[in-house]
């Protein structure tokens, strides 16, 4: 039999469409094709309503509990919580039930409120009012009854409801202006042009006639990227096939602006809008901490189980003997005795198990949730980080991360627009070897005040062509945007004041390029009706029809347009970087500008390369074929337009370099500086060329004066192997290196040599590939030798990919150093994703990098304080506050586990059920939680002006193994006196003439619940105090807190145990506490137990500040301390990219 067809319809049915479907067709307005033409298929497409909610109605309980049960806390309190509804245990399910419930209680609201919120925007997104034409005639009708195919209208400042194809617009070129500020955060303005053949079409009797269809691929959440083509049917001719990419489709969120109104089909609905792909959330990142927090659990669960066990095994040892397991008050029944021996051990077990759960903190996780989320406003609230130019201040996208701001050991950062301000200045420009600076030289006149040592003679009359056939390339070569409004929305640049006309793009060199050229006489104007207009020297207007853009590309790094004179010649002008150029150059005075272009690169300015070459009516003839071949391509259309342009772009004719000056963005060398001293490494990862990265970091103070250079590029190496040029770095830093003791990759030798390494992207090809011998090994580890012994990185000429697989290097070698990446364009997203912190700048090329990173800030210069102060806050409240979790609950349970060595293993508890539920909840929550908000355990100031306190904190510092050890150790000292010496309190015992045992020392009434009772009150009053010891940073809050909290208890205790409570079926605890606190013994008691409990700790931190003190507490006693003279100092107010100092050698 013939199982193919079942195994079709199973593949197809079950595995889902878009699984064998690559592609679909949209009927414009739901008219079908004329007759003959092609097969009419209705397709389902789901309706245009977003559902960003997490949960319903119906399912929010069992979703909720599902999602909150799979932390294993929350399932190991459950568990003991069904053990306890299920046998005879010695406490009651209130006290593991009640906190848990508190637990799940408050997190459902919260999660419940967050998705209600959810609930309300998306309700209103999907009834906001839509307009569609339906036969000729405009309708209106809520979003969500959008379909695909539909026909919309939408009007300028209103947001798109769907992803649509533009088809026509108010404009007679038959282009709309849109911001995708919801979508990338690019307020700049996108130009998107309807389709040729649709672009006549007014009105909408218009629209309701056309017969179109269009295939496009499936939705995929891109922002920049869409494929397909539509097929336009005119009469009964074969239909008018176009190709269709990104600036063809109107993207859901994006905002229509200075266009009346545009018609658009509908090709993406609901959740299939790029939008709403894009929801998706990012991988989830977890902190140094919560792992060490993980690993301590564990301990404490084994400590946990010992315990049962321990006690369990001594339990029936001792009632090995007659008659101890029957005592006369407790005889057994006759089916107890018949009970098998192991199932009555493994009952006892979990009895123990329950009894000494306590010792796992239920209640830090939500502690640990609630100082994460709340700590996290104080970086929004950082006036200190808001920067009045643009109006921005600091974001935080997730706060799962703070404390891991305190445990940074590398940071990479991107160099454009991060370290840089991405505000370009025109510098000069070379043509035909003659230099041009701005204000200098005009039509060959030196102006006043020139610079004439940087300025060439003036060319001859043979070179005046060459020379404005450059200016009218930049002119042309470009997809800037003229505005003749001055009100634009968005960032804008006015060419001259005397101007009205406005240039916007979304790229800053472009329009320096084209602002620096009007200085020498040529002007852009417009792009009016496909023809670009500019005005020449002689104020002429010149037009060129715009034939073609070969966009840019980050891989090709060049983009080119073809353009067609009045005169009716073609020309190709082609700009981009010199790497890119230079090779395809047939002819041009190829030397002097690449002498030129490395000049100004050291000189640390951005290079581009300008290059032409004149068309032949059938050579275009035969582009215009290749390009439209690439352009209607379903499958691999980037692939067929890469190629295409690879041929395009050949025997160029060089005409000139331009030269862009990018200034160091305000306090970067500072902000650098105080990093390095902190210990941590700089990386700085970038796609500029060598010479400019370089100038660079020396402006910035990455790279000294003092600093020897090391080299790993493509040049190096072809002239040596990889293999010799590694082994040869290696020897010259394990040599300089060999008598320092360095602690690999933490950056915490101030000994360490001074080496800085310069890799490009080839070389770092070749060191990811694995050898050629063919074995399992690479040169990986060779390279992160030498890496970790140069005090700074510079890695050029990096792709995207590039730069996360650096991040992902370092991330995961045998160190495993926390990483930080921090940039502000779409290439770094990739890297900001990989590293364990991703920090976005909030800058001028969009805010991909904002919206993917956990955390976003205006200025790389606000890094340093995010670091060295809050970070280094965030790390050491979080830290004490998981040590005195576990710390507080040892105390908690210790006594109870000796108190089964007095009352025979029964499982007796030795407090009461209203003091076990509320230990963790109430009388010892508040005031670590406040103290895990507050504390400064040295001052702010302090913080910022040594960086070396960082160090302090360094490699999990404050949770390492032997840390924790110290804490548990003082936890069962600090048990081992309360419980002995209330012990000792009622050690000797008579009976009164009522029958009362009372002690003959105290007269106290003893008894169970007196002596539990008084254990308690000593360690509520000993874990508080402790608290209040390490508290540093006192404010009014703290000290009703902690004062409060103390209160709170002994009134509970008065009302708990002084009033008859009608819901309780019996007071086990009537008149106890008061009983006890009658007698002056008691007090004294107290006073002793709490004295002697906190006394080794205060001697230990006595001893260690006076004999062997840490940075940080010298800090504590001095804190006026003056300012080292270097970190005083002034950083210069946006320093040029210049060297004063004389370079070194590079090896």
């Amino acid at each position: 039999m013939d199982c193919s067809l079942v195994r079709t319809l199973v593949h197809r049915y079950c595995a889902g469409e878009e699984d064998w479907v690559d592609s679909r067709t949209v009927y414009v307005g739901h008219r079908e094709p004329p007759p003959g033409t092609e097969a009419y298929i209705p397709q389902r497409y789901p309706d245009n309503r977003i559902v960003s909610a997490k949960y319903t109605f119906w399912n929010f309980i069992p979703k909720n509990l599902f999602e909150q049960f799979r932390r294993i806390a929350n399932f190991y309190f459950l568990i003991i919580f069904l053990v306890q509804l299920i046998i005879d245990t010695p406490t009651s399910p209130v006290t593991s039930g009640l906190p848990l419930f508190f637990v799940i209680t408050v997190t459902a609201i919260k999660q419940g409120y967050e998705d209600w919120l959810r609930h309300k925007a998306d309700s209103a997104m999907n009834q906001c009012p839509v307009h569609f034409i339906q036969h000729g005639k405009l309708v209106r009708k809520q979003s969500r009854k959008l379909r695909v195919g539909d026909v919309v209208m939408v009007k300028e400042d209103e947001t798109f409801p769907c992803d649509l194809i533009f088809l026509s617009s108010s404009r007679a070129d038959g282009t709309c202006h849109v911001t995708t500020a919801s979508l990338d955060g690019e307020s700049s303005h996108k130009t998107h042009y309807a389709v040729q053949d649709t672009k006549g079409f007014h009105s909408e009797q218009d629209i309701d006639g056309l017969h179109a269809t269009i295939e496009c691929e499936q939705p995929q959440p891109d922002l920049y990227k869409f494929v397909g083509r539509i097929n336009v049917y005119n009469d009964l001719n074969d239909p008018v096939v176009r190709p269709l990419g990104s600036e063809n489709l109107l993207l859901r969120g994006a905002t229509l602006k200075n266009t009346e109104k545009i018609f658009g089909v509908a090709v993406y609905t609901g959740m299939e809008t790029k939008m709403a792909l894009n929801y998706q959330s990012k991988s989830q990142k977890r902190s140094a901490v919560e792992k060490s927090m993980n690993a301590f659990l564990v301990v404490y669960l084994c400590i946990l189980v010992s315990k049962a066990l321990i006690n369990t095994a001594l339990k029936y040892a001792w009632q090995s003997e007659p008659f101890q397991d029957e005592p006369w008050y407790n005889r057994k029944t006759e089916a107890e005795r018949q009970r098998n021996l192991f199932l009555r051990a493994f009952t006892d077990f979990l009895a123990f198990m329950v009894l000494f759960n306590y010792i796992i903190p239920v209640s830090m996780y939500v502690t640990v949730e609630m100082q994460k989320f709340l700590g996290s406003y104080f970086i929004t609230w950082d006036q200190e980080m808001f920067d009045e130019e643009t109006g921005e201040g600091p974001l935080v996208n997730t706060s799962d991360l703070n404390e891991e701001l305190g445990q940074v050991e590398y940071v990479f950062t991107d160099k454009t627009g991060t370290l840089t301000e991405n505000n370009m200045e025109f510098r000069e420009c070379c043509v035909e070897g003659h230099v041009y600076v701005p204000h200098a030289v005009c039509n060959g006149q030196v102006l006043p005040d020139a610079a004439m040592d940087m300025i060439d003679a003036s060319p001859d009359a043979s070179g005046r062509e060459r020379e404005e056939l450059f200016f009218r390339a930049l002119c042309l070569c470009h997809t800037i945007q003229v505005k003749d409004d001055d009100e634009v929305d968005g960032p804008r640049k006015s060419p001259d004041s005397g101007k009205r006309c406005v240039y916007i793009s979304s790229s800053p060199d472009e329009v320096a390029l084209v602002e620096g050229i009007q200085r020498f006489g040529f002007t852009y104007l417009r792009l009016k009706d496909s023809h670009m207009e500019l005005m020449n020297r002689d104020n002429g207007i010149e037009r060129f029809e715009l034939l073609e853009v070969l966009s840019f590309d980050s891989v090709r790094r060049r983009m080119s347009v073809i353009v067609k004179s009045a005169t009716g010649e073609i020309y190709l002008f082609c700009k981009g970087a010199d790497s890119s150029i230079f090779p395809r150059v047939i002819e041009g005075k190829v030397e002097q500008i690449q002498s030129r272009v490395e000049h100004n690169a050291v000189e640390g300015l951005r290079t581009l390369c300008v290059a032409y070459k004149r068309l032949e009516p059938q050579a275009y003839a035969g582009i215009c074929g290749l390009l439209q071949d690439a352009k209607v391509a379903l499958q691999d259309r980037e692939k067929k337009l890469a190629e295409a342009y690879e041929q395009i772009e050949t025997d160029l004719i060089l005409l000139g370099a331009t030269a862009v000056e990018d200034r160091l963005q305000e306090k970067a060398a500072d902000t650098i500086e105080a990093l390095q001293k902190a210990g941590i490494k700089v990386w700085v990862l970038t796609g500029d060329k060598m010479e400019t990265a370089a100038a660079t970091c020396y402006a910035c103070k990455l790279f000294r004066r003092t600093t020897r250079l090391l080299e790993l590029t493509t040049k190096r190496l072809e002239e040596q192997s990889l293999h010799d040029v590694l082994f040869e770095l290696s020897k010259t830093v394990l040599r300089s290196s060999a008598s320092l003791t360095t602690d690999s990759f933490s950056g915490l030798s101030a000994d360490a040599p001074d080496f800085g390494l310069i890799i490009d992207g080839a070389a770092l090809s070749l060191v990811m590939k694995p050898r050629e011998d063919g074995s399992s090994g690479n040169y990986r580890e060779l390279f992160l030798e030498v890496c970790r012994n140069c005090s700074a990185v510079l890695c050029c000429r990096m792709a995207p990919l590039q730069k996360a697989q650096i991040v992902k290097l370092i991330k995961f070698s045998k160190e495993h150093p926390i990483t930080l990446a921090i940039g502000d364009g779409a290439n770094d997203v990739s890297m900001i994703l990989e590293a364990h912190v991703g920090i976005g700048v909030i800058g001028k090329e969009g805010r991909q990098a904002a919206r993917n990173s956990d955390y976003a800030i205006p200025k790389f210069k606000h890094l340093k304080k995010m670091l060295l102060v809050h970070g280094h806050f965030y790390y050491i409240r979080i830290s004490e506050l998981v040590q005195y979790f576990f710390y507080k609950n040892v105390c908690f349970i210790f006594p109870q586990f000796l108190y089964q060595f007095f009352c025979g293993f029964s499982q007796q508890t030795l407090y009461d059920t209203a003091y076990l539920t509320l230990y963790n909840i109430s009388f010892t929550s508040l005031p670590i939680l406040l103290y895990s908000l507050m504390e400064q355990h040295v001052g702010v100031d302090a913080l910022r002006r040594d960086p070396t306190l960082y160090r302090d904190i360094a490699k999990n510092a404050l949770l390492r193994w032997r840390v924790f050890v110290y804490w548990t150790l003082l936890g069962l000292f600090n048990a081992l006196v309360f419980f002995f010496g209330a012990y000792f309190v009622f050690e000797t015992t008579t009976v009164s003439s009522s029958g009362q045992t009372v002690t003959t020392n105290t007269h106290m009434v003893f008894g169970n619940w007196t002596f539990g009772t008084l254990v308690f009150t000593v360690m509520v009053l000993t874990v508080t105090l402790k608290l209040a010891l390490d508290t540093h940073y006192w404010t009014w809050i703290n000290h009703f807190v902690i004062w409060g909290s103390l209160l709170f208890y002994i009134v509970f205790s008065l009302l708990w145990g002084g009033v008859i409570w009608p819901f309780l079926s019996y007071q086990r605890m009537y008149y106890v506490f008061i009983q006890m606190l009658s007698s002056g013994p008691a007090w004294l008691a107290i006073v002793l137990l709490v004295t002697v409990s906190l006394l080794p700790d205060v001697l230990k931190k006595v001893l260690c500040r006076q004999l062997w003190p840490s940075a940080t507490e010298r800090a504590q006693r001095s804190p006026s301390r003056r300012a080292p003279a270097d970190a005083a100092a002034p950083s210069p107010d946006r320093p040029l990219l210049k060297d004063p100092e004389p370079r070194p050698r590079r090896e």
